[in-house]
Parts: C-alpha cells; structure tokens; sequence
C-alpha cells in the first residue's frame, strides 16, 4: 500500500542559496543599491521640519541612512546614501542644507549603523567609527564653550543628541541593534531600527556640528531654542526608520531575496 505525498512539502535536505555572482559592492548587489538609492532620492523632496541655526530644512530621507547600513552593511549602505543624497542635492535642494555637510552625514550614518556588530576582520571597525565621531564632538563643544562661550550647561543639553548617541555606541547596546533586528520578532525589529537609527544618526550628527559650527557660530539663543527641538526631531527620523524599516525587511524575508553579504537583518 502506498502513501500518498503531500505535493506541497519539500522531499531534499535544505539548502542555502548564497550569490555567487554578479556585480556587487562589498557583497551587496548592485541593484540594491540603485533600489535603495532612488529611495533616499524620493525621500529628500519631502522636508519635514527646518534647520534653525543655518537655515533650510531637513530631509525624511534621514530617517533610512541607518537603516540603509543594516540592510546593505557598512560600505554598501554608505553607497547607496551617498549617491542618493547626492542626487537629491540637485534635484531637491530645497532640503539640501549645507550641501557637502550633508552628503557627509548620510555616508557616516549608514557606515556607523552597518558597523554596529563587526565580526571577523570587521570587528574593530566601531573603533575608528567611535573616534571620528568624538573627535566631531570635541570640536563642536570645544569651539562653543572656549571660543564662542557658550555656558557648559547649555551646551551639554543642546549636544544632548550627540553625546547620547556616543555612549551607547560604547555600550553593550550597539551590538544589542544587531541581535533587534535579526529577530524573528517584528515588533523586537521595529526596536533595533529605532535604536540603531538614533545612535548612528547622533554620531554622524556629532561630526557635522563640528564642522557646521565652524562655519555659522550660533549664539546662546540657538542653543537654547534647540535643547527641546532636537529630540522631538531625531524621535520623528526614529519613527520614519521603523516603519519604513520594518515593512522592507518584513518583505524581504517573505520572498527570500538573496541577503547581502553584511546585513544585519
């Protein structure tokens, strides 16, 4: 007597499907990158609040640069934020702020983000990202309180952003946004991207102030008008990461796409 098979149910082992080739960018394809690329272009036309001490307003694109450096992993997610900005600059300069300022902030953010759980010969790689963004952070409140005088106080609580984003990078939260986002969870995903989102946004942040500083010197007044502006601002990127984040890989989990060499999700 024979048993019938159930036509739906796999008869062989499992197997792995990995990409073997193709063109990539440090085992990304090429065309996640054009994909997510155009994403952060389409997302820079729409500004979400504006910038007090330089003026202009910030792109929703900033909402995705981390999640671009977990998607894609440190090099390929830099990439792709940075070509993208890079076109949004022209094509929507309405947010384009300082332009070279901010086409550096979207490469640092999704560098910093994809290097959140390096391993292997990648696993000093949040050592020189954690440098360049205190040295951005010495620089900014150094020039505020030395040279500007701006009241320590004052200063701490406006850079609150940056400095927060500096100690958990440090912390044993930095690798907890890898372990988020890589769970079965979507609710436990939706908090590695929000998390991940605020501290590499707040480190790449950290360096842009240190430059823009530089070059606009805002007063006390400024500082002192951003000290609750800000996190209401980094709240609302954390937000559009989260949901946008959580759909994409939601997505990308359901029709078993090819994963980057380097994500994290």
């Amino acid at each position: 007597m024979s048993v019938a098979m159930d036509p739906f149910s796999p008869a062989g082992d499992e197997r792995e499907v990995r990409l073997l080739g193709g063109t990539a960018i440090d085992g990304a394809p090429v065309a996640y990158i054009v994909v997510l690329s155009a994403v952060v272009t389409t997302l820079a036309f729409i500004p979400f609040t504006v910038v007090l001490a330089s003026g202009g307003s910030f792109p929703m694109s900033q909402g995705i640069f981390a999640l671009l450096g977990l998607l894609l992993g440190p090099v390929a997610g830099a990439v792709a934020s940075g070509i993208g900005t890079l076109i949004g600059i022209f094509v929507a300069p309405h947010t384009a702020g300082v332009w070279p300022v901010s086409l550096l902030g979207a490469v640092l953010t999704s560098f910093a983000a994809g290097s959140v759980a390096g391993t292997g010969r990648r696993r000093f790689l949040p050592v020189p990202v954690f440098l360049v963004a205190l040295l951005g952070l010495g620089l900014y409140l150094g020039r505020a309180v030395l040279v500007i005088g701006i009241p320590l106080r004052t200063a701490v609580l406006g850079s609150a952003l940056d400095w927060s984003a500096l100690l958990m990078f440090l912390s044993p939260l930095r690798p907890l946004v890898a372990r988020l986002t890589r769970s079965a969870s979507m609710s436990r995903v939706a908090m590695g991207l929000g998390l991940g989102t605020w501290m590499a946004y707040g480190m790449a942040h950290a360096v842009q102030d240190g430059i823009t500083y530089y070059l606009f010197n805002w007063p006390e007044q400024i500082w002192v008008m951003l000290i609750p502006i800000v996190p209401f601002e980094m709240l609302f990127r954390c937000a559009v990461g989260m949901v946008i984040g959580t759909g994409v890989i939601s997505g990308l989990r359901a029709i078993g796409l090819v994963r980057p060499t380097h994500a994290m999700y």
